[in-house]
């Protein structure tokens, strides 16, 4: 009998995940179809309730459920805890686990698909929402020689501190964007939702020290104004979110059918030139 599998959103028509996860399923001969669910905004857990009914065995979670996915469940990771988000789940009779692969899908995308290695290295992270918090412990795990979290409310970025802090992992410290004048990074990353609206977080181009990566967490847009800014500030090593969208549901994949398929051939049929 064939599995069942599906990401949940609202809207959903966009999403690649069917096509990510069909490709998976191809390479590693699993037997299971996953689909696409377009949840109604107040009606997430019936939703749920119904392909659970049906038989499904697992969901990815988007916009603008992650936090209702968060509540549905009955036991969640670590890593959820601390975003305060799902972005999958699995079912297992009354059991609902809750996920949160987005962090550690980012963290393997620089390290092992990029080659950066985030050891040592003065990390940037801008923003301090859910993307964020589902980087921070991911990040932290590499051991960077420091990591800074700027937003534009320093209460928020604050909240990212303790946080880590309460964990024992460090350092880290918080900021405004105005902070960041005269401070110069190795790897920035973009965690804020400026690029979905064709902004910029203000930010000084002297963020990106010498041989810098800029990482952009949206996907598929090309150059956006962040990666653009990052160009003409010189940064030659530019990167958006793709890697990091195959490489957590590469994670998602292996925790709902034990087996890890490999992420370049949709990393390579998903990228998008950065022009």
């Amino acid at each position: 009998m064939t599995d069942l599998y599906a990401v949940i959103g609202n809207p959903i028509h966009q999403s690649k995940s069917p096509l990510i996860h069909g490709m998976f399923a191809q390479a590693t001969g699993q037997d299971m179809q996953y689909t696409a669910l377009e949840g109604p905004l107040d009606g997430f857990a019936g939703a749920v309730d119904a392909f659970r009914a049906a038989g499904g065995l697992g969901l990815n979670i988007t916009t603008p459920f992650k936090l209702d996915a968060f509540a549905y469940a009955t036991e969640r990771s670590e890593r959820a805890e601390l975003a305060g988000a799902a972005n999958a789940m699995k079912f297992d009779g009354d059991r609902v686990l809750a996920e949160n692969f987005d962090g550690v899908g980012l963290v393997r995308d620089v390290v092992h698909n990029l080659n950066c290695p985030l050891k040592g290295k003065r990390v940037l992270l801008l923003g301090a929402g859910g993307a964020a918090r589902g980087a921070l412990l991911p990040f932290l795990a590499q051991e960077p020689a420091e990591l800074v979290i700027a937003n534009r409310s320093l209460d928020k970025a604050q909240v990212l501190v303790r946080i880590a802090e309460a964990s024992g992992a460090g350092p880290v410290r918080g900021c405004t964007y105005a902070d960041l004048a005269g401070q110069a990074f190795d790897v920035v990353f973009n965690a804020t939702s400026a690029s979905l609206h064709t902004e910029l977080p203000p930010v000084p181009a002297s963020v990106f020290a010498p041989g810098a990566l800029a990482y952009e967490l949206a996907y598929g847009k090309g150059l956006t104004p962040f990666l653009r800014f990052a160009q003409n500030a010189g940064v030659q090593q530019l990167a958006d979110g793709v890697g990091m969208l195959a490489e957590q549901a590469a994670e998602a994949f292996e925790w709902w059918r034990g087996v890890r398929p490999d992420t370049r051939a949709v990393i390579e049929k998903l990228t998008v030139p950065l022009v």
